[in-house]
């Protein structure tokens, strides 16, 4: 089942006239190379902010998991590795349509969990990839989760949304099985598909504490990965440390 009808009057109210233009852009991209699949929109909160958090398998996904999102709901604040901001263009583009630079190291490491907190407290959707990188797996399975989803979850109480997606890769491999070089032929489906919310229920409140976040952070990286395997219509290798 494809998601293709109108974006809900609430993501109109949230996307500025740079949003809309490069949404423009990265639709007509995507509908050329590749065919798209959509499902779970109905799992999407149509007012509030929330997170949503995605596996990462291409350089290609955030445009992907996006169309859909901006289709289906509030337009996506993604955090993004703080250099990315400094490169001409890609720069600007982030900055226009209010991604959220993330430092991974020194001082300012914080400063990303503030803006993202303050986002979803104006009821954005704030998006984030839980490893923190593209997955390092052979299968282009999900890996361990890092904590920073689960701490902005627990810190604001906010509903957690899985997300999986799969072809992007084909179009733009993962490094070690092409670079970002791309393969426009044959034509991939893009496939992106929402799950229910991630039972945190009985976490919120508590301690933020290694062990309380590091289950979050597994629970949250199953529903993504079970949804995957939806996806791909496969169980995920049993491997020791997952």
């Amino acid at each position: 089942m494809r998601s293709r009808g109108k974006r809900p009057v609430q993501a109109e109210r949230e996307v500025g006239h740079a949003y809309a233009f490069i949404a423009l852009i990265v639709r007509s991209f995507l509908c050329l190379v590749a065919r798209r699949e959509w499902r779970g929109g109905h799992h999407l909160p149509r007012r509030g902010g929330y997170i949503v958090v995605i596996n990462h398998t291409s350089y290609l996904d955030p445009l992907a998991y996006g169309h859909f999102q901006y289709k289906n709901g509030l337009p996506p604040r993604f955090l993004i590795k703080s250099s990315l901001f400094a490169v001409p263009v890609i720069g600007a583009v982030l900055r226009a349509t209010g991604q959220i630079p993330v430092e991974r190291h020194g001082h300012r490491a914080a400063d990303a969990l503030d803006a993202a907190t303050e986002a979803l407290g104006r009821g954005r959707c704030v998006a984030i990839y839980p490893e923190g990188t593209l997955t390092a797996d052979p299968g282009l399975w999900p890996g361990r989760a890092k904590t920073g989803a689960a701490r902005l979850a627990l810190r604001t109480g906010s509903q957690v949304i899985p997300v999986a997606q799969w072809g992007a890769h084909k179009i733009v491999p993962p490094y070690g099985n092409g670079g970002r070089r791309l393969r426009l032929l044959p034509r991939p489906t893009l496939v992106v598909v929402a799950g229910p919310p991630v039972d945190l229920s009985d976490l919120y409140g508590a301690e933020l504490t290694v062990p309380v976040l590091r289950e979050a952070s597994e629970r949250i990286m199953e529903a993504v990965t079970s949804l995957l395997e939806e996806i791909r219509e496969e169980r995920r290798p049993n491997r020791a440390g997952r």
